[in-house]
C-alpha cells in the first residue's frame, strides 16, 4: 500500500496543469508543474490553439516547479508568435526557473516580471 501511495505522489509531482483565463485580446495561462518532454507538448498545444486574436500573452509560472529545454521550446515558439501580434509578458518565475533562463540566455529573449 505504501508503494502505491509513493507512486501517487511521484506522478502528482510530474505532471503539469495549465489553466487559462481569456479576456478579450489577454490570455493568461496559469501553469502549475513541471514543464517537461513529457508535459511540454500539452502547453504546446494549448499555446499552438489558444493565440488567435490574443494581442497580450501571460503565462504565470508562479507554480511551475521545472523547466526543460523541451518546455524552453515552447517558450521560443510563443514568443515569435506573440512577436508579430502583441506581446508575451512571463510573470512569478521562481529563483530556480529563474537561474535557467539567466543560463540560457532566455532571460534576454523574454519579458520577465
Amino acid at each position: 500500500m505504501r508503494y502505491d501511495r509513493l507512486t501517487s505522489q511521484r506522478e502528482r509531482k510530474m505532471k503539469m496543469d495549465i489553466k487559462t483565463v481569456r479576456d478579450e485580446a489577454t490570455l493568461i495561462l496559469q501553469i502549475s508543474g513541471r514543464v517537461d518532454t513529457k508535459t511540454a507538448p500539452q502547453l504546446e498545444e494549448v499555446v499552438s490553439n489558444s493565440l488567435d486574436g490574443v494581442k497580450l500573452l501571460i503565462m504565470d509560472f508562479e507554480e511551475v516547479e521545472y523547466i526543460s529545454s523541451a518546455g524552453l521550446r515552447v517558450l521560443l515558439i510563443a514568443q515569435k508568435t506573440m512577436n508579430k501580434q502583441g506581446d508575451m509578458k512571463v510573470n512569478n518565475v521562481n529563483t530556480d526557473i529563474m537561474e535557467i533562463f539567466e543560463v540560457t540566455g532566455f532571460s534576454d529573449i523574454l519579458t520577465i516580471e
